[in-house]
């Protein structure tokens, strides 16, 4: 690997746009370390390391399958058909790679054909969608719905043609030797990198205690890119969820199945019927107030609801007995009667609500009413699943130590033997970035603090002359502010849900002087390059909700167990959220911009040390005359 990145190495031999980076091959170094050793790895590689390429060479000179997880959809095929194909060119000629990803990303053949005879699509738009998905079935080597440019993004007919399981027979549909599930997993058992994302990932780890039910074959190693995220996806994935729209998504499901092959009747209308009006009855019971609230009194609310919650569950089991005796039944009744059957199960561990170690709660979001039941920590899971069974564990970001310390990220997800590296970004933010903090603002939690706020963004984005991300921390914070600024400034503004994420970020890019309105979900993976992004201004510390009930619960554990939630998990988690908002600015070495936090509390507060000392050596400033010099350079 030093040889491979060194000046005058292969790398710069064969890469375009080659540029020498200590900071990649001693990362690369590490990781080819940790894989012949056969230890685990945990490297912070700020921005412009060039890390994909560092962990991406020695797992292909690894000998054995290594699975790499990515953060997101985009990043696996950025590998899989940009960085891989150019390393496998000049590194390892007959490499055997694959991709994987979600059962919803891939289309069903039988599924297609069975549209083609059968009433399922309804409208000239999923005609027209169908029309496209079945030429390109035809031709199609993988499956996977990201070849379909033309297909919008929430198209109704391949809502009806996608592979997910609720539907999927397995080795009994006629279609199962040339399924593209099927040819995706022999593609993966034949492959020496697997690239995956880590809700695949997952996904499979909390089901590979049964033979039968992984998805993934067998590795020997994981790298995992944005590993930041690792607590919350895993957190989902070891919980459960019951909704109101899986049972309408069965009743669905069930009804568009029973009209095609022919097997409805009187009863299982009835059953259908009542199965619906119980559902419908049992979540209204949980009130309809947004957002999400701890739920601890299910033996209280047994007694008083008892009624209707056993009308729930046995219009499961009336509906999972019909179906066992539907004369002659398509194999799909099959999965239909699993699903019944599952949803029970974890309906009735929901309202027992008596595990330790996890938090039970529910969430409001639209029509949507969510029973979840979360782990509180999960790192014993992580180190019993993960960590102790698979021999190289490598975990990168450009946000994972906390004041120069992995103490926070081993803690929580259980890492216990660990080598580490810290790897400085490659750019010069002593220069390129300059960090505002305005010590006139009143606290965060003043009631006069959006007001006063508001006209400190305005006062900014005059000076940056547009170019910006305004990042909130509340959707009630955004709004407000974004009313008072909008109408005072000369420059296009957007607001997070006027519209799809991806088309406002593409609207941000094409448009002078744009200033973009946006909460946490902009606050990673969003990559705008050069001046069109010069001021990053975020309105508070990122600091968790505290009556969240997953982050109430983390905390009373803490607290329980003798420790300080505030720096122990508080702080640490708000200092990693803070370094990934504002690495959204310096994204190349000819990036120049202002990063201007509008919390005072950074600078007055004890615990802001730990914020300070986390993020790059940006040039700090109370100033705002200084910001008014560096936007004039």
């Amino acid at each position: 690997m030093r040889q491979f990145f060194a000046r005058g190495g292969l790398l710069s031999r064969c890469h375009p746009a080659y540029e020498y980076r200590r900071g990649q091959g001693e990362m690369a170094e590490a990781v080819e370390q940790a894989l012949a050793e056969r230890r685990h790895l945990v490297v912070e590689a700020g921005t412009g390391t060039g890390k994909t390429l560092a962990y991406l060479s020695p797992a292909i000179l690894a000998g054995r399958r290594v699975v790499i997880s990515t953060g997101t959809k985009n990043l696996q095929e950025q590998l899989y058909f940009k960085d891989v194909p150019f390393l496998e060119k000049h590194l390892a000629h007959g490499l055997r790679v694959c991709y994987m990803k979600g059962r919803g990303n891939y289309a069903c053949r039988q599924k297609i054909y069975d549209a083609e005879k059968e009433p399922v699509l309804e409208g000239l738009e999923e005609v027209a969608d169908f029309e496209i998905i079945r030429a390109w079935e035809k031709t199609t080597p993988t499956g996977d719905r990201a070849e379909i440019t033309k297909l919008p993004e929430g198209s109704g007919a391949w809502a009806k043609i996608d592979a997910r399981r609720e539907l999927c027979t397995g080795q009994r549909c006629q279609q199962f030797e040339r399924c593209f599930i099927t040819l995706m997993r022999q593609q993966a058992q034949q492959s020496d990198i697997i690239i995956v994302n880590h809700h695949l990932f997952f996904a499979d780890l909390s089901v590979r205690e049964d033979e039968y039910a992984g998805i993934i074959p067998e590795y020997g190693a994981v790298i995992f890119d944005e590993a930041h995220e690792l607590e919350e996806v895993a957190g989902q994935y070891f919980g459960i969820s019951v909704s109101n729209y899986q049972f309408q998504e069965l009743e669905r499901d069930l009804r568009a199945l029973a009209r095609r092959k022919g097997f409805g009747s009187e009863e299982l209308d009835g059953a259908l019927e009542a199965l619906t009006e119980a559902a419908l009855h049992f979540f209204l019971l949980f009130g309809g107030t947004e957002g999400r609230t701890a739920f601890r009194e299910q033996a209280a609310f047994l007694e008083q609801h008892e009624e209707p919650y056993q009308d729930l569950l046995r219009g499961l089991e009336l509906l999972g007995a019909y179906l066992e005796t539907v004369k002659d039944a398509p194999e799909e009744v099959l999965p239909l009667a699993r699903r019944a059957g599952e949803l029970a199960r974890a309906l009735a561990y929901w309202m027992a609500g008596n595990e330790r170690g996890v938090v039970y709660w529910v969430e409001r979001r639209g029509r949507g009413c969510f029973l979840q039941a979360t782990p509180i920590d999960v790192s014993g899971i992580l180190r019993e699943r993960l960590f102790n069974p698979v021999d190289t564990v490598v975990l990168t970001s450009a946000t994972l130590a906390v004041g120069g310390s992995f103490d926070y990220l081993k803690r929580r997800l259980g890492l216990e033997h660990a080598r580490t590296l810290i790897v400085p970004g490659h750019f010069d933010f002593k220069k390129q970035a300059l960090l505002y903090v305005p010590p006139h603002l009143p606290d965060p939690r003043d009631g006069e603090f959006a007001r006063r706020a508001a006209a400190e963004v305005t006062r900014l984005l005059r000076l940056s002359r547009g170019r910006a991300f305004v990042l909130f921390t509340s959707y009630q914070q955004m709004r407000v502010v974004y009313d008072l600024v909008s109408f005072q400034l000369e420059y296009p503004t957007l607001l997070q849900g006027a519209g799809p994420r991806t088309a406002l970020l593409e609207e941000f890019r094409r448009t002078p002087h744009c200033v973009l309105f946006a909460t946490a979900s902009f606050w990673q993976g969003v990559d705008v390059p050069g001046q069109q992004l010069s001021c990053v201004i975020i309105d508070k510390l990122p600091f968790a909700v505290p009556n969240d009930p997953v982050v109430e619960a983390r905390i009373r554990a803490i607290r329980e167990e003798g420790g300080n939630p505030f720096y122990e998990y508080q702080v640490p988690q708000a200092a990693l959220a803070l370094k990934q908002g504002f690495g959204r600015l310096i994204r190349s070495r000819s990036d120049r911009g202002v990063l201007a936090l509008l919390d005072g509390r950074i600078s007055r507060q004890r615990y802001g040390k730990v914020f300070l000392d986390s993020l790059p050596g940006y040039t700090f400033t109370t100033s705002i005359e200084d910001v008014e010099a560096f936007f004039d350079v």
